[in-house]
């Protein structure tokens, strides 16, 4: 990804000022998303909207990762082996790891849709 981007900048979606790069957040976003929210039209009319429902989307599957990792263990002890739970945490892990990432590359996407100009720190 180039220079010019934020961290947490999504690879699939090109450099903000690239020909085209909110086509590709659009589609970035509705990734994110269940594909029911294709069939509304005013999503891809504003994306600044579909930013905010797939950013509400990401924060509550980060926080349903969250609260199962911290009670897996307790909750299916009596029906799964040890193995089987050391695996669920380890899902659990990289759901969170990948929705917390999928988190910052809404904001940073949906603050360049506002019109936001990212300037890098030396």
């Amino acid at each position: 990804m180039a220079a010019s981007v934020p961290p947490g900048w999504p690879e699939q979606v090109r450099p903000m000022g690239a020909p085209d790069w909110e086509h590709t957040a659009v589609a970035w976003l509705f990734d994110l998303v269940p594909p029911d929210y294709r069939a509304h039209e005013v999503l891809r009319r504003y994306p600044v909207l579909l930013a905010r429902l797939a950013g509400d989307h990401v924060a509550a599957g980060l926080e349903a990762a969250r609260a199962g990792w911290r009670t897996v263990r307790v909750d299916l002890a009596d029906h799964l082996p040890p193995d089987a739970i050391e695996a669920a945490v380890a899902a659990y892990e990289r759901e969170g790891a990948r929705l917390a990432a999928a988190a910052r590359g809404v904001e940073v996407v949906a603050g360049a849709l506002r019109g936001e100009v990212w300037v890098p720190r030396l």
